[in-house]
């Protein structure tokens, strides 16, 4: 079966000691495409160029033009077959697009269900005898993967979603394997009293729906006009014709309470039953045991037998579902449907109930998978705001690629957006820093009302910055290397002042705060990047962050250090609040520390002028005497060294573990080379990775931290520090630091991301042994499957986790010189991170929390 979430292979249908192969999966059947606005059905003809009303179904289709945008038209040749449908005839190829997204304004609006079908006829259009692969998602999860073996058959997928937004996206991804391309598009309103889905983060993908005791062709699937759902039926052809009967001239009551599920009086006109009262009806077939179905037995009694009755029993594997036998009623439809969980092998048996006069009967059945749809969609309002952004100032790249959390399930994810998931996901920050925008800069950005970041960094803005921003709680606006950003409302023209404390460099910084620990001169001209840090509350100018407490303060922030969440070399560290709720983290020196006064020290000076997403930020610190402490910024998910703990139940995926390291890798290339002096870490481990609340990463803890002077420099001569296992072996006996030394301490963390083993293994055999001895006996064969973390052994590709291993190889060559520097290191892990994206080899049963969704019209 195409489909390769939903299996059911083979279905048997078994009647008394007779086996009859059931058909094909009804995504390889003809079908036709609908549209009828007076239900509220909405009909795409992909590429038709003009609307029309089907003469065979009397329903009307419309061109797509109005319902998507890109992708070229083609026509196909159709097959020699009066059934072929119209609809099928033109189709739309994005051969150049990453993804194509049709939006859908169904009448009926959001927390409504539907029925959602996707055609699909390649007619080898491009001359290939086989078409394309790619994926199809609604809204922002995973529909299904689209592979089509066979370029000369038609074939459909169909989906039953609850819309949780009044718009619905169907958008086509492009993942390598050929350019994506649609037939047809239909959307049906269905009840909501019918195909019961528990809430919106699940939906039904039908695998089969048979009419069963047809008499037409095998592999025919019928729609008919007295279905209120168009629904697509395959039609049954027992080759045991005293096994089926029909009656077409009985009136069924189609309309009344019994047919909840508005079954069509043809289907329900034909059925199956065993030849005698002793035999049984069985429904057999092997299933995908990850996956939960939901089965529907329509039923339907068109036999008039005066006297007598026809009560059924049905079991699945031996187990009734079912308080007592189903009873038919002459030409009352009736439905039956049950819940089939993990099992290879499901038997479904409908045998005579005692008292019985009649053996079962079958009419017609469905088979749906319940499919999750984890992803929420991003609010309404933040979403227009995004696409108004789009449309009005140059965002090359902002793109649905994803990046953060929830994310790279891909290509339907929002670039550098950060959301937090209420009803719906609402933007709580903006990266936009490198994004080549021009321009001023947009006040739309204060519709987004919820937004705490907005980092327009490293682009080419000018004028001043909006006053409606002011209004926004707890914003703050980064802007670095932009050509004339106006400060206070210094720009020509009249314009208003907007509050703000500006602070236009570190050397600020340092003489805003007056450092009390030590006097340091900077040479301004040392340093062409500056960071420019505005705060806003209210429209009120706020105080840098990073400020001088009082001891007694550090006591009551931590409520008499009452909490306690983590021990290092330095001390203690203590969960805080401040005055306004704002969780941090309290660093408190120990007396006994043999980490003193001069680590302190270094770390204030390194955090105060270090200022970037990717590393742990500095709220304040206490001097007073031997009091010393550090408040950070709160990080709500630990250490990266917890989540890959064996101990963690929260196992980190793959492609998650990919974007941690990214974001590691982006913090230690800011220290590198974006800090003026550089600033080598000297103590890059997985306990100094933070994760927020959002899975983010943070590089913590520079207390070891030394900084090049010069430009030219080399290597810094320093008895070498740092923690075992993680120590660069060439730093150690030349007693020269360096770049490399860091580069080599993140190797060891990326082996540690790979494997899932700590930088020492102790559990392995009688004596210790080095993760990179580990790694080496088989990264030799390229032996991936026995390398990587066997917690994510299924949710990685391996081309993404090989280049990953060679990466971390790399990072730990003997010699330091060989090692790529932390640019290249931030480069190819984001190659990586794409190969992941292209094979989709993701679990969609996994909550990936937290990024935006595009349920934002993707244009």
């Amino acid at each position: 079966m195409v489909n390769q979430l939903l299996i059911i292979l083979p279905l048997i249908i078994t009647l008394a000691n007779l086996t009859l192969v059931a058909p094909k999966s009804n995504v390889h059947k003809k079908i036709d495409a609908n549209q009828s606005d007076d239900r509220g059905f909405i009909s795409i003809d992909c590429g038709a160029k003009e609307e029309y009303v089907d003469p065979k179904t009397g329903i009307l289709y419309k061109p797509d033009t109005d319902f998507v945008q890109g992708g070229r038209v083609y026509t196909v040749n159709p097959p020699a077959d009066s059934s072929f449908q119209r609809q099928l005839i033109t189709l739309r190829s994005f051969p150049t697009e990453r993804r194509s997204c049709y939006t859908l304004r169904p009448k009926q609006g959001k927390d409504n269900k539907y029925l959602i079908r996707a055609a699909f006829f390649h007619g080898r259009y491009d001359t290939n005898t086989q078409g394309p692969s790619f994926n199809l998602y609604i809204g922002a999860n995973v529909w299904t993967v689209v592979s089509q073996v066979d370029a000369d058959h038609d074939f459909f997928y169909e989906i039953i979603h609850t819309a949780s937004t009044d718009t619905i996206y169907v958008c086509l991804v492009n993942t390598g394997g050929g350019a994506p391309f649609i037939s047809s598009l239909e959307l049906r309103p269905v009840s909501k009293s019918i195909y019961e889905i528990a809430s919106h983060s699940l939906a039904l993908q039908t695998l089969e729906r048979l009419d069963v005791g047809a008499s037409s062709d095998l592999y025919m699937g019928n729609r008919y006009k007295e279905d209120v759902y168009d629904r697509v039926w395959l039609n049954y052809n027992s080759v045991i014709s005293s096994c089926a009967f029909s009656n077409t001239s009985v009136d069924i009551d189609t309309d009344g309470s019994s047919n909840a599920y508005r079954l069509p009086a043809q289907v329900l006109r034909t059925a199956i039953q065993p030849a005698t009262l002793s035999k049984s009806l069985f429904v057999n077939g092997t299933i995908d045991k990850h996956n939960e179905y939901c089965v529907y037995f329509h039923f339907a009694e068109i036999q008039l037998t005066p006297g007598q009755r026809r009560m059924i029993n049905i079991t699945v594997n031996g187990e009734s579902f079912l308080s007592k036998p189903i009873t038919l009623e002459y030409l009352k439809p009736l439905t039956i449907s049950t819940n089939i969980t993990a099992r290879e092998f499901v038997s479904i048996n409908f045998s005579p109930a005692a008292g019985s006069d009649l053996p079962p009967i079958l009419n017609a059945f469905e088979i749906l998978a319940l499919l999750p749809q984890p992803n929420l969609p991003t609010d309404t309002r933040d979403g227009m705001v995004m696409l108004s952004l789009k449309s009005k100032i140059h965002m090359e790249s902002l793109e649905l690629i994803g990046k953060g959390t929830h994310v790279f399930r891909v290509s339907l994810m929002w670039s550098g957006l950060n959301c937090r998931n209420d009803n719906g996901a609402r933007i709580i920050s903006v990266d936009l820093s490198s994004s080549k925008l021009r321009g001023e800069i947009s006040s739309s950005f204060s519709k987004l009302t919820e937004l705490e970041s907005l980092d327009l960094s490293l682009n080419e803005l000018i004028g001043p910055v909006p006053e409606s921003l002011a209004q926004l709680q707890s914003l703050r606006i980064l802007l670095d290397e932009n050509p004339k950003p106006c400060l206070r409302g210094s720009c020509k023209g009249k314009r208003k002042k907007v509050g703000v404390i500006a602070v236009a460099s570190t050397v600020t910084v340092l003489v805003s705060i007056i450092l009390l620990v030590l006097a340091i001169i900077w040479n301004h001209k040392r340093s062409k990047k500056r960071e420019t840090v505005y705060n806003y509350n209210g429209g009120r100018p706020l105080k840098f962050k990073s400020q001088s407490f009082k001891y007694s303060e550090i006591v009551k922030i931590t409520d008499n250090f009452s909490s306690l969440i983590g021990e290092g070399g330095f001390g203690k560290v203590y969960h805080g609040t401040l005055k306004d709720d704002f969780q941090v983290a309290v660093k408190l020196l120990s007396s006994s520390s043999r980490q003193g006064s001069k680590e302190f020290q270094n770390e204030v000076k390194s955090m105060l002028r270090a200022h970037h997403k990717n590393l742990l930020s500095l709220i304040g610190y206490c001097n007073e005497g031997d009091n010393m402490a550090l408040v950070y910024e709160y990080m709500e998910n630990g250490t990266l060294e917890q989540h890959l703990s064996f101990d963690c139940n929260n196992v980190l995926t793959w492609i998650r573990r990919l974007q941690v390291a990214i974001d590691a890798a982006r913090g230690l290339d800011y220290l590198h080379n974006g800090c003026r002096p550089t600033i080598i870490h000297r103590d890059i481990k997985t306990s100094n990775i933070l994760l927020d609340k959002n899975f983010q990463a943070k590089i913590s803890d520079f207390g070891l931290s030394k900084a090049f002077e010069t430009e030219s420099c080399t290597h810094v001569s320093t008895d070498p520090k740092g923690t075992f296992g993680y120590f660069d072996p060439q730093y150690y006996n030349t007693k020269k630091l360096n770049r490399e030394s860091d580069i080599y301490s993140f190797g060891i963390v990326l082996l540690e991301m790979i494997t899932g083993q700590t930088a020492i293994i102790r559990d392995l055999g009688p004596a210790p042994i080095h993760i990179i001895q580990w790694v080496s006996l088989n990264f030799g064969r390229m032996d991936i499957g026995s390398i990587v973390d066997p917690r994510i052994q299924i949710s990685y590709n391996i081309s993404s986790a090989g280049k990953a291993m060679e990466i971390a190889m790399a990072c730990v060559h003997s010699t330091a010189i060989q090692r790529p520097n932390a640019s290249l290191v931030y480069s190819e892990l984001r190659e990586c991170l794409k190969i992941e994206l292209a094979s989709e080899n993701i679990n969609d049963n996994e909550e990936i929390c937290s990024n935006c969704s595009s349920e934002l019209s993707p244009r």
